[in-house]
């Protein structure tokens, strides 16, 4: 995949990813859609080790399984350290 593609896959995981964890985390819709790209970077790496799956394909159900999955995973930590952060 190019690069291109896998920035907006990245992109459109990341607001995916917000629609399905609607909450608190920290810097609004520009942090999401970049935390989206770590994302899709981090749910290809773990797909890739695990399920032995890449982010090879745009239109592949796999490839956005995998980058909305590991948006979700960045989001969630992101969203663990931002709000011990902001309670201490």
């Amino acid at each position: 995949m190019s690069f291109i593609g896998f920035l907006i896959l990245g992109l459109i995981a990341g607001a995916i990813a917000k629609v399905i964890l609607p909450g608190k985390q920290g810097g609004g819709w520009f942090v999401t859609l970049l935390l989206g790209v770590v994302g899709a970077i981090v749910g290809g790496w773990l797909g890739g080790l695990v399920f032995n799956v890449g982010l090879d394909s745009f239109f592949s159900l796999a490839t956005w399984a995998l980058a909305i999955g590991g948006s979700i995973v960045v989001l969630l930590i992101y969203g663990l350290i931002t709000g011990r952060r902001a309670k201490a």
